[in-house]
């Protein structure tokens, strides 16, 4: 009778968990020391503008004029303006109403674009044509002048229908929204042309999966990353316009503080009070630094050519 020979111990392996586009994309985002950088700074702003109001609760728009133009001190950390108001209390106000444009602007470009680029890159032939000329359209646009004739033209019909500040947010939201889709258009509807072509789409065509099917649940997941991008960098770009509408005076009205409004109505006091406009200026330009931060290591997060195998 032969001895049984005992199996040698198994080694004691740990299973590494399975990778995914995601997964991987996080990992490479948080080896991006300026895309955190951004990210905690973006975070930060918007912290303040939500909750910083309830914790410095100073009035933005009470006037003293023998507080005017005061430097930044322990009362008033911002300074005040030239009506005795408190910089802190309209900067973290006015962020909010910047920060609200910049969202929902975003949402229509990106819908907008969404939209037409991906009608555009699943049928091809005289709907692409159409479509891509009607892109090419707004594209030739000069959009400075475009928006200040639009916003010009009706404004005043905008604050008689929803009031002075809703009327002229929903006319700025959808006036910068409604000029920025183009590239988003342009870019969804590339990508939309090398998905198509694949062989899980055209399997899911030859069982018979309709149209709509096919664009949203098939094609549209694998084309989600640059659109992700598109949408982070066109935050920026609508907080950039509004501030140049504002500073140019067909923003918000006077009693809304934006980050904008406020540079336009420091412009006048650069030398005796140059803090009225450094602290908007500052946090516009943080705001749209962290974004393109955030931005650019989404790009190389979610582009496939850099997922490690």
């Amino acid at each position: 009778m032969s001895a049984s020979i005992p199996a040698p111990p198994q080694a004691n392996v740990q299973e590494r968990p399975p990778r995914t586009l995601w997964g991987d994309a996080w990992q490479r985002f948080r080896r991006d020391r300026l895309a955190l950088f951004g990210t905690a700074t973006l975070l930060l702003i918007i912290l303040g503008c939500v909750v910083g109001p309830l914790i410095y609760t100073a009035s933005p728009s009470q006037i003293d004029f023998s507080r005017s133009q005061l430097p930044p001190s322990w009362a008033h950390p911002f300074g005040t303006n030239d009506l005795g108001q408190d910089v802190l209390a309209r900067v973290l106000r006015g962020g909010r109403v910047s920060l609200s444009v910049g969202i929902t602007s975003m949402l229509v470009a990106i819908t907008m674009g969404t939209l037409i680029g991906a009608i555009s890159g699943f049928y091809g032939g005289w709907i692409d044509v159409a479509l891509m000329r009607f892109t090419d359209l707004f594209l030739s646009l000069p959009q400075l002048p475009l928006l200040l004739l639009v916003i010009f033209l009706f404004r005043e019909s905008l604050r008689r229908l929803a009031g002075p500040e809703t009327g002229i947010f929903i006319l700025v939201v959808l006036v910068i929204g409604s000029l920025n889709w183009m590239s988003v258009a342009r870019l969804v509807r590339a990508s939309f042309l090398s998905v198509r072509e694949m062989d899980f789409v055209l399997a899911a065509r030859a069982i018979g999966a309709p149209a709509r099917r096919l664009i949203w649940v098939h094609i549209f997941p694998n084309v989600l990353s640059p659109v992700i991008v598109a949408a982070t960098l066109s935050v920026g770009t609508a907080i950039i316009t509004e501030s140049t509408l504002s500073f140019l005076g067909l923003g918000f009205p006077p009693d809304v503080p934006t980050w904008g409004r406020l540079l336009f109505d420091a412009r006048n006091y650069l030398e005796q009070a140059p803090h009225m406009a450094f602290f908007p200026g500052l946090m516009i330009f943080l705001t749209v630094l962290s974004i393109n931060f955030v931005g650019d290591g989404l790009r190389d997060a979610l582009d496939p050519q850099m997922r490690q195998r």
